[in-house]
């Protein structure tokens, strides 16, 4: 049970991992990489910003502290003009402490100051990683996008893509169903011709059939061609005898007025 268990374990991560690089496009690996880096980039600068606003606060102390070191170093000096060693000893007790405090303040600033430069420089170094990065980046990007136009043009001449395909399936599906039916047409035509199928309608014959009926149409032509040479041939005889009795007729007239002229 353990083995199959494990076995079923690592047919869906396999799975699982081909399913998520299939959905995986590197352009958006990318640009979420450079948006990380970016927000870390952010965190450095402003953890430089805290560190020199912490530093800015302790120079102002600083100078606070120089300050009243100043004062009762001069109230020390006044109180001992005047005689009273005992005011000028207080004044300078209490500038000695406040010497304690400006140096360890001293000690903390440059302590930032040093962790300040620090952040800076790594700060200065991560963004020119980040400029080099998003470089790299977009080069990386329309490197890929024209390989993957380059692909589905390939795909797409070659008739490999998965619309293409389709296409190209269809058109494979209708020229087989054209073929089909061209040679189903065509073994109808011949089943026809040969007689082995009967015509619904009547309206074909057999080659016998069809024969006969040809030789009856041309003796039929042949016959009304004869009978109309023969009504032309006799058209032609009637002409000429009308011709030849018209000419008699008048050579009789023609006679006959002569003796009527030489009895006159």
């Amino acid at each position: 049970m353990s083995g199959v268990m494990k076995r079923m374990g690592m047919i869906f991560r396999a799975k699982a991992n081909k399913a998520l690089d299939r959905a995986e496009d590197p352009r958006e690996t990318l640009d979420y990489s450079y948006q990380k880096q970016l927000e870390l980039l952010q965190k450095v600068r402003r953890g430089v910003a805290d560190v020199a606003t912490s530093r800015k606060r302790l120079e102002l102390q600083l100078n606070q502290l120089n300050g009243q070191s100043g004062k009762l170093e001069e109230q020390g000096r006044k109180a001992l003009a005047l005689g009273r060693e005992d005011l000028a000893r207080e004044a300078l007790t209490r500038r000695s402490g406040l010497q304690q405090q400006i140096a360890d303040l001293q000690q903390q600033h440059e302590t930032l100051q040093n962790e300040e430069n620090k952040l800076t420089l790594a700060a200065q170094r991560l963004q020119a990683k980040v400029d080099a990065f998003r470089t790299r980046k977009e080069t990386i990007k329309a490197t890929y996008t024209a390989a993957q136009a380059q692909t589905r043009i390939g795909e797409a001449f070659s008739g490999i893509s998965e619309e293409m395909g389709d296409v190209g399936l269809a058109i494979q599906r209708a020229e087989d169903k054209t073929a089909q039916l061209q040679a189903r047409a065509g073994a109808i035509d011949e089943l026809l011709a040969s007689g082995a199928l009967d015509d619904a309608s009547g309206s074909s014959k057999d080659d016998l059939t069809a024969e006969l009926d040809r030789i009856s149409g041309n003796a039929d032509v042949e016959f009304e061609l004869e009978r109309m040479k023969a009504e032309l041939a006799g058209g032609s005889s009637a002409g000429r005898q009308a011709i030849e009795g018209g000419s008699g007729v008048e050579e009789r007239q023609e006679e006959q007025r002569s003796p009527r002229l030489d009895k006159q």
